[in-house]
């Protein structure tokens, strides 16, 4: 430095220094050239970050109508097209297939604020600017934010339909359900098998179950790995037998395995009812094939449903055919047994509970899963998933 300095000292005539200021000043040339091309090249890349969120913003809208270039605009549409998807429920198909590509943009664009650098402003604008413009929403997002989302709708005057299971723990549950308490809204939960046609088709045959098996079976996805299969897979039919059953539960034992998550992966589940009966659940995210079968046994007969395929049958006793005791032969069965086909009416399980919301909203009929009863499916999970806990922790031990 101290010998730039002596040249930069010495008489301009120098033929060396005039050599030395034109490399410095090309030098400052070049720097200041790069810095204007990593300037522009940042800018670029930021520009094409945002062209890129507008671009899927764009790309959602136009699922549902024509848009505008303002984001505000934007909200604004997608708010109206829910609204007309509402109004227009009598044509279930057509409103289950917005609703599809309304999920399939929601969760591309959760995928974009799930960027660190967008999430936050971005998202809670997003957010707000919905919350503002509706009056019904859906919470649909990880189970662990089902909380923060659901109080804000409640909050800001938004009756709310929450994805199974309610919340990740009784406490959330509580403040979910305050919030609809404190702001008058409804919180309805997705227990989306209630409007299974098959279970809906047995429900006039059902006549207290002593027993109830369920098996309900899937191959391994990354979705809803981030809980336990009780609160991914289980809670579908916990929810259904304590609604059927209408008992509280004495007794609970189960046993899970982790196979490829930290959290049980197969678990299975008796529950002891007071008065009697008992509740078999299996579930398991790590089949190698699908399954969703429930069955019910009680004094009147047997019910065994698939809900996969929304069919079953009622097997009972043909009326004066047989007195229990007497001796009958076995080839002719068909004589004593009555078989009663069940099929459900062929309507969606998912737009008839998307109707029932909007009933519910409109005061037109009660709430068909009230939070409450959320919470209820939820406390016997969680005690399920403390019972596996405890036995790995003892089988860790031995």
């Amino acid at each position: 430095m101290s010998r730039l300095k002596s040249l930069l000292q010495e008489k301009p005539e120098d033929h060396s220094l005039l050599m030395m200021q034109q490399q410095i000043a090309q030098l400052r040339s070049q720097l200041s050239q790069r810095l204007e091309h990593n300037s522009q090249s940042i800018q670029q890349q930021l520009g094409q970050l945002l062209g890129h969120v507008n671009q899927r913003l764009k790309e959602n809208a136009d699922v549902l109508s024509q848009t505008q270039q303002n984001l505000g605009e934007r909200l604004d549409n997608a708010a109206r097209v829910v609204g007309n998807v509402q109004r227009s429920l009598g044509g279930l198909e057509e409103a289950n297939r917005k609703i599809y590509e309304v999920g399939k943009d929601i969760a591309s664009l959760q995928e974009i604020l799930r960027a660190p650098k967008l999430r936050g402003g971005l998202g809670e604008y997003f957010l707000e600017e919905l919350l503002g413009q509706v009056d019904a929403c859906i919470v649909a997002v990880p189970t662990e934010a089902h909380e923060a989302v659901a109080v804000a709708a409640l909050e800001h005057g938004v009756h709310v339909l929450v994805e199974k299971p309610i919340a990740p723990a009784l406490d959330a549950a509580d403040r979910i359900l305050a919030a609809a308490a404190r702001n008058q809204r409804i919180v309805q939960i997705g227990h989306v098998e209630r409007f299974n046609g098959a279970l809906r088709a047995c429900e006039a045959y059902l006549d207290a179950p002593l027993f109830v098996e369920s098996h309900r079976l899937a191959p391994f996805g990354p979705r809803g790995t981030d809980v336990a299969v009780v609160l991914d897979l289980m809670i579908h039919d916990l929810d259904l037998v304590l609604s059927l059953m209408r008992r509280e539960v004495t007794s609970v034992a189960a046993v899970g395995v982790p196979v490829l998550t930290h959290s049980p992966d197969i678990a299975n589940a008796r529950l002891e009812f007071e008065g009697g009966g008992v509740a078999n659940l299996t579930a398991s995210r790590v089949s190698l094939e699908r399954m969703r079968k429930i069955r019910f046994f009680q004094r009147s007969g047997y019910i065994s449903l698939d809900l996969a395929a929304g069919t079953g049958e009622y097997l009972r006793v043909r009326d004066g055919s047989f007195e229990l005791g007497t001796p009958f032969n076995a080839a002719h069965l068909d004589e004593i047994i009555e078989r009663v086909p069940l099929r459900g009416d062929g309507r969606e399980p998912l737009g008839v509970e998307l109707e029932r919301f909007i009933s519910a909203v409109k005061g037109e009929m009660p709430v068909a899963v009230t939070g409450e009863e959320g919470r209820r499916a939820l406390a016997v999970a969680l005690e399920i998933i403390r019972h596996i806990e405890a036995n790995v922790m003892a089988r860790n031990l031995a």
